[in-house]
């Protein structure tokens, strides 16, 4: 009797098991024809038991856990905001239009402006949408403002009275709540790109350092600066004490740091940040180049790590490997990815090919824990930015261009960015995000494939876990003559397997399966009944691109306005 329930649980076992099925895909295609597009295929793929593996294997090792995916996203500057604005509040015909053309026009900006948002930071299930949840936003100026600025340009006030977070633009504001309307996960990161002028031993915020003696006093400007925005009903999630430390650029707000400096202001800010009830504020250090990854932020963290959860990388110089190494001698401090911008120029599949290689792909399996680009909107010549400005040379291309009748388009930067940040957004409202899990290709083509392994945990116990895989097929043998080839694949999985054709392009697939290894635990041969140990019950399939049931606005007709991006290119750099 014992053999008969034994075996009628390896049957229920198994069953569920092969029930495992991939029904969520995004692609991105590198000829454009899918630009993350959702994909509903007519029959579910399903994994089964496993037979030959084909050229490509790709092999899932969820026991093999790394870090925590906290979001993408990018750079709210001035700029960036102030694009955003005006598609909200319409573009001001000619004089010579009448009243109601007027009206019409800038309602149709203003839901262009809705869908724009909705379509980047929408994190609800069954949403078209890309689910960014992290954006970093500049303290005072950055060379993505209409002038130089800080948030107390007082000279000589080192108690800070005269602070005002009115110094910056109100549009920087309302566009920040309208993406916390959207998405309340929002992680919000602030920085400043210099101190006040008067703080500087230049006199002005374009270039120099900090003043020696008026070093202890810095930390409460940033303290204040958390505690404005907090005000105004936007909560920070971390903080760095200086964007590019090691930058001095004369054209734009920058200020040197050394090591030791950061790390006296680090310290004392994590001191003002705790006895002002504001500990759960995580303080980051560095904010720059991969090349100087051994050093500067290595002395930062010997001094004064304890102040610090982390440091942060920019793609300007270097290679992602080095965040490894920086890993390596302290793997209890966080890496965030925090900046990297194209310009024009360079080729559109080239460039998505760099991004998910070293950044959304690559900087991940380097310990980052969220990844960013500068600038989130701007027109298509790059601007506005900074008069006198060198930091972008060609100009720095948005992930989201905004042309100044109303219509926009997604750049690669974007699609790049959305392929990777679907497959590690909650898939519970106010559930866990995504964690990197271990993944190898095997296989005579396993060259041919680039892939990250991410498992999502689910709010409740019984609810299946989703797993999703993000793989680039760079197949394209762009060396020597072109000749992009599809990829067929094998997916190993828990002892099934799974067959899947990558064109040449990057896609992202869901499945989910029970919370562990094993989904249900078989009872002992003794037992007098079996145990269920897990639900086996499999959640329905998402909503497929343009099925959503989501009735916001903005979330309908996202590619209304929308302009098909011209093929000039851009690479991922430089800005100086």
């Amino acid at each position: 009797m014992h053999s008969l329930f034994l075996l009628f649980w390896i049957f229920i076992y198994f069953s569920h098991v092969a029930s495992q099925q991939i029904w969520d895909i995004w692609q991105t295609t590198w000829d454009r024809q899918k630009l993350f597009t959702s994909l509903a295929p007519s029959s579910p793929i399903n994994f089964g038991s496993p037979g030959a593996a084909a050229s490509a294997d790709i092999v899932v090792s969820e026991t093999t856990t790394y870090q925590t995916i906290n979001g993408f996203g990018g750079t709210l500057t001035d700029s960036s905001a102030l694009t955003l604005n005006n598609l909200k509040v319409g573009f001001i015909l000619p004089s010579d239009y009448s009243s109601l053309l007027k009206m019409n026009e800038q309602s149709k900006n203003s839901a262009n402006y809705w869908s724009v948002l909705g379509h980047m930071f929408s994190v609800a299930d069954g949403a078209d949408a890309a689910g960014f949840s992290y954006l970093r936003v500049p303290i005072g100026a950055s060379d993505f403002s209409a002038k130089v600025y800080s948030l107390d340009d007082v000279s000589g006030d080192t108690s800070f009275n005269k602070f005002n977070m009115n110094n910056s633009p109100s549009y920087l504001f309302s566009v920040i709540k309208d993406i916390l309307s959207i998405n309340p996960a929002l992680k919000v990161h602030v920085l400043p790109w210099s101190p006040p002028a008067w703080m500087k031993t230049t006199g002005t915020m374009n270039g120099g350092t900090i003043q020696s003696n008026l070093v202890s006093a810095y930390p409460t400007y940033l303290l204040k600066a958390v505690q404005g925005f907090q005000q105004m009903g936007i909560n920070i999630y971390a903080v760095s004490v200086q964007n590019e430390p090691e930058n001095n650029n004369p054209t734009y707000p920058t200020c040197t740091m050394t090591p030791a400096i950061e790390g006296q202001i680090g310290a004392s800010l994590r001191s003002l940040l705790n006895n002002n009830g504001l500990s759960s504020v995580k303080v980051v250090g560095y904010e720059h180049n991969w090349n100087d990854a051994g050093a500067y932020p290595v002395t930062l963290m010997n001094d004064d790590g304890g102040s610090y959860d982390g440091v942060a990388f920019h793609c300007y110089s270097g290679s992602v490997s080095n965040q490894a190494s920086f890993h390596n001698a302290f793997p209890n401090k966080n890496i965030y990815f925090t900046e990297c911008s194209g310009t024009y120029g360079s080729d559109w599949w080239s460039d998505i090919k760099w991004y998910m290689d070293n950044l959304w792909i690559g900087s991940l399996e380097n310990f980052a824990e969220v990844g960013l680009m500068l600038n989130l909107a701007l027109d298509g010549q790059g601007q506005p930015i900074l008069p006198g400005s060198s930091s972008c040379g060609g100009g720095c291309r948005p992930i989201v261009t905004v042309n100044s009748d109303g219509s926009f388009s997604y750049n690669q930067e974007f699609y790049a960015l959305a392929q990777a940040s679907k497959a590690i957004i909650p898939k519970d409202a106010g559930g866990p995000w995504g964690k990197r899990i271990g993944v190898s290709v095997k296989g005579s083509l396993n060259w041919a494939l680039r892939v990250g392994a991410y498992s999502t945990k689910r709010l409740s116990s019984s609810d299946w876990n989703r797993y999703a895989l993000v793989v680039m097929n760079w197949n394209d043998n762009a060396a020597s003559s072109w000749n992009p080839q599809p990829v067929t694949a094998t997916i190993e999985f828990r002892g099934m397997q799974a067959t899947y054709t990558f064109p040449v392009g990057v896609t992202t697939l869901w499945w989910f399966a029970a919370p562990n290894a094993q989904g249900l635990v078989l009872p002992d041969v003794g037992s007098e009944a079996p145990l269920l140990t897990n639900s086996t019950e499999a959640p329905e399939p998402r909503l497929g691109r343009n099925e959503t049931n989501v009735t916001s606005s903005y979330y309908n007709n996202t590619e209304s306005g929308m302009a098909l991006p011209a093929n000039n290119g851009t690479s991922q750099r430089p800005k100086n």
